[in-house]
């Protein structure tokens, strides 16, 4: 098999021409950093539900702005996350971009964003209004690019205002109904499952066609990497190699578990929604995703449940959260950045936090919640032994379709862990800043 390095040589023509006609077009159809607008209408677009802590958040936020704006009016444009990633590019790059968009942070898409010169630096605002002193350095990471649209260092392109992390939700009705005590170590949790399937229940919700599939085997992959492993995928610190034990054990471990029914094959085509769905309604009785299911389940989950952290790992997917990102061709630009202000305020935090969000600047004393307090509390355990490993789709652009697409093949069996691992390096290889 070629080492990353010559594949890499080999493909250096073909990502200059493409480098040279992103230029090209950017130059062609670029946009100012003036804005036009009439100060009056800010136009915003996030993609949260409306029951989840950030969408009760914002929606707070949206009375809190209009109420400290009179006659400005909140034309707020509600987006699927899906529909954002992958037209992004195209809407921001035109006059009908928003002034104010939440956009998923990382190399492959706040990054990529950032190098095409599709997106406001920040940085002024940033130090000017405070933000920077309120956000972690683990937070923080996620919020500057350098000219390669490589995180963690440069200048400002997002600002998160929650953070996030995946955890293990379980139904704890149907953990006593089969006998089963909460895991507390990786054995137990394949043990619970082994029962589970045996009773004839799948245990695991899953969704191929979006997130969840690929989460559950890079968190598999963590369990046998530390925080250097994770720097050379994320931020190309050394020789990134898809074949090293960390993510063969993944690969194999998750083919593994499906061969095992601890996922089901017709899961292929599932969306996130779905896997929530089924986790939910009492259909599986483990979701392994994100602290931004939180909010939802405290309002829909008619069972007992509860969380713990995958057990036997000190890295976990998780970041700073979602951006606010500001388009280079908005026409409302400070109407955006008051938005963002009151996001971080004291009042719009602390009531993220009651909600089941993950705050950033709240009152730690003004978090109410029994269950609140604890799913905070358990981030700021992960965040203080840098335990935030990030998430696998955003080391390069579009790896994320590479990664649902090629996860599904594992799915259905249709590729095996060593061509499932290739085709990762390949796809990575290509895309990937020459450093």
């Amino acid at each position: 098999m070629l080492t990353a390095r010559r594949r890499r040589r080999r493909r250096k023509a073909a990502l200059a021409a493409t480098v040279v006609s992103g230029a090209l077009l950017l130059a062609s159809c670029g946009g100012s950093d003036s804005g036009s607008g009439d100060g009056k209408t800010l136009r915003l677009w996030h993609y949260e539900g409306p029951e989840s802590a950030m969408g009760v958040a914002w929606d707070a936020a949206v009375k809190e702005f209009e109420k400290t704006h009179p006659g400005v009016k909140v034309e707020f444009e509600e987006k699927g996350f899906e529909q954002i990633q992958k037209t992004a590019p195209m809407v921001l790059n035109s006059s009908d971009a928003p002034d104010l968009m939440e956009y998923n942070k990382g190399n492959a898409t706040t990054g990529k964003l950032s190098k095409q010169g599709l997106l406001t630096d920040l940085t002024a605002e940033v130090t000017k209004r405070g933000w920077d002193k309120k956000l972690s350095a683990g937070v923080r990471t996620t919020s500057q690019y350098d000219a390669d649209g490589v995180m963690g260092s440069g200048s400002w392109y997002g600002v998160p205002n929650y953070a996030e992390y995946t955890l293990v939700y379980y139904n704890k009705d149907l953990f006593k109904k089969h006998g089963i005590d909460e895991p507390t170590t990786f054995a137990e949790l394949t043990a619970a499952m082994d029962k589970f399937t045996d009773e004839g229940v799948t245990p695991l919700a899953n969704a191929g066609a979006e997130y969840l599939a690929h989460q559950y085997l890079y968190q598999l992959a963590l369990t046998k990497a530390d925080r250097a492993w994770v720097d050379r995928y994320e931020l190309y610190k050394g020789e990134n190699d898809f074949r090293d034990a960390a993510w063969t054990y993944g690969a194999e471990t998750f083919a593994d578990w499906v061969d095992k029914g601890y996922v089901a094959k017709n899961t292929v085509g599932a969306k996130a929604e779905d896997a929530a769905v089924n986790f939910i309604s009492g259909k599986n009785p483990i979701l392994f995703s994100g602290s931004w299911w939180y909010g939802r389940l405290k309002t829909e989950a008619k069972f007992d449940w509860g969380t713990f952290l995958w057990p036997d790992t000190k890295l976990t997917l998780g970041s700073g959260g979602n951006l606010w990102v500001v388009p280079k061709n908005a026409k409302n630009k400070d109407l955006a950045y008051d938005f963002i202000d009151i996001t971080m305020s004291k009042k719009i935090q602390n009531l993220l936090g009651n909600k089941g969000g993950v705050p950033v600047a709240a009152d730690p004393a003004a978090i109410t919640d029994p269950q609140a307090k604890q799913l905070i509390a358990d981030f700021n355990s992960l965040s203080e032994k840098d335990g935030l490993a990030f998430y696998p789709d955003w080391p390069v652009p579009d790896f994320y379709n590479v990664l649902v697409s090629e996860t599904q093949k594992l799915i259905t069996g249709n590729a095996k862990p060593d061509a499932y691992l290739d085709a990762l390096q390949d796809a990575y290889d290509e895309g990937a800043p020459k450093r």
